[in-house]
C-alpha cells in the first residue's frame, strides 16, 4: 500500500533517480521534477504529503517555489541543496521551508526526517475536520472564521491573538 505521495524537484538526474528508488521502496509515490516550473505545474495538479526542493534550479530557483507553494499550501517542504550556508538554511526557514538538508546526504537521514515530518503533520491535519475546526473538549476553533468558543460561548481575541 502506497503510504504517501512525494513530489521531488531536483535538477540532478542521478540524485532524483536514487530518491525516487530509496523512496519507492520505501512505500511511497514519487512524482518527480526536473525544474522550478515543472515542480510548480505537478505541484498544482495533485496533492502531495511532502516536497523535496533544491535551491539551484533551472528556469525557477528554489527559493521562488518554495514561496509560490506557501502561497497556496502549507504541505511540508524539505530543501535539499549543496548551499549549506547558515544564511542560506535561515532564509529557506524564513520563507517556510520545515526542514534543510546539504548534499551530501545518507538516503537513510532523509527518509527518517520525511517519515517524522509527515507524522507531525498528520497528526495536526487529524485534529482538524473537514470544515477548518479544531476541537478539543470544550474548546473549538474556526480557523476560516477566525473564531474561539469554550463552552459554546465566544470569545472576543485581539487579530493578533
Amino acid at each position: 500500500m502506497i503510504s504517501s505521495k512525494i513530489l521531488v524537484i531536483e535538477d540532478e538526474k542521478r540524485i532524483r533517480e536514487m530518491i525516487k528508488e530509496y523512496l519507492e521502496n520505501s512505500d511511497f509515490k514519487v512524482i518527480e521534477a526536473a525544474d522550478g516550473n515543472e515542480g510548480l505545474e505537478k505541484f498544482d495538479i495533485d496533492d502531495y504529503s511532502i516536497v523535496l526542493l533544491d535551491v539551484m534550479l533551472p528556469t525557477v530557483d528554489g527559493w521562488t517555489v518554495l514561496r509560490e507553494i506557501r502561497k497556496k499550501s502549507d504541505v511540508p517542504v524539505i530543501m535539499l541543496t549543496a548551499r549549506g550556508e547558515e544564511y542560506d538554511k535561515l532564509f529557506g526557514f524564513e520563507l517556510g521551508a520545515d526542514d534543510y538538508i546539504v548534499k551530501p546526504f545518507s538516503p537513510k537521514e532523509l527518509l527518517a526526517r520525511i517519515k517524522a515530518i509527515i507524522k507531525r503533520s498528520r497528526k495536526v491535519s487529524d485534529l482538524l475536520n473537514e470544515s477548518n475546526i479544531f476541537i478539543y473538549k470544550d474548546l473549538k476553533v474556526n480557523f476560516e472564521s477566525r473564531k474561539v468558543n469554550i463552552n459554546e460561548i465566544n470569545v472576543d481575541m485581539t487579530p493578533k491573538e
